[in-house]
């Protein structure tokens, strides 16, 4: 995920499809999700609601966590998007939120140890690329302060991390794709609406669900893409 503008970066002239994390109108890419304008489209993996979702997917899996921590980069232009929003979930679900920020990767550890101070029942973790690039660090803190994690990304619980939820990479990529090959034929970047997600992944890993004694309710295994066993 991009954590500043990144308009011009390449050109202002070379037609240019931008798969990003975020916002794509936020970080200067497109001057609107409907009409791009200029030389660059972009498809994102950002959507309406999907903080607020995997909260709540969170609070179905560790109903008994009064207090949940948010992870974020706040140097991320997203973050404080995602706090209020988070925020205000977390008080229609009835618990409280504890923001903890990682600017570095010596920050991570410093967030987990805050989190385990106020003894968080369960944490939401950014999709971000400081978080991302620093994958097994971020998994290895989930398991040492035997804390539930909430990731956005399928490749987290793949490598032992409870749970996640987001879209799908994949299907970013291959819509990306899509635009290149209609750009090569001649339609403009400018008349191509960035993309949203339209295909989200729900992973859970049930041996870490078991290591944290957690059951797993029938109905997230049943809307589960993923599960691993």
């Amino acid at each position: 995920m991009q954590i500043g503008p990144v308009k011009n970066a390449l050109s202002t002239t070379i037609p240019v499809v931008y798969a990003v994390g975020g916002d794509p109108v936020k970080y200067g890419i497109v001057a609107s999700i409907n009409r791009p304008g200029g030389n660059a489209t972009a498809v994102t993996v950002l959507s309406p609601g999907i903080e607020p979702r995997r909260l709540q997917i969170l609070h179905e899996l560790v109903p008994s966590a009064a207090l949940v921590g948010l992870l974020v980069n706040p140097n991320n232009i997203d973050a404080e998007t995602i706090a209020n929003e988070i925020g205000a979930a977390g008080r229609l679900f009835g618990v409280d939120i504890k923001v903890v920020n990682a600017r570095s990767v010596s920050e991570l550890d410093d967030a987990f140890s805050a989190l385990a101070q106020v003894r968080a029942g369960a944490v939401l973790v950014q999709d971000d690329t400081l978080i991302n690039a620093e994958r097994q660090r971020v998994i290895a803190l989930d398991s040492r302060y035997a804390i539930p994690a909430m990731h956005g990304r399928r490749d987290f619980p793949a490598d032992g991390a409870l749970i996640s939820y987001g879209a799908s990479i994949v299907d970013e990529y291959l819509q990306s794709g899509s635009y290149v090959g209609r750009i090569l034929k001649g339609d403009r970047p400018a008349d191509l609406p960035a993309l949203q997600p339209t295909k989200f992944e729900l992973v859970i890993n049930m041996k870490t669900a078991k290591a944290l004694g957690l059951t797993v309710p029938d109905r997230l295994l049943a809307l589960a893409n993923e599960v691993i066993e």
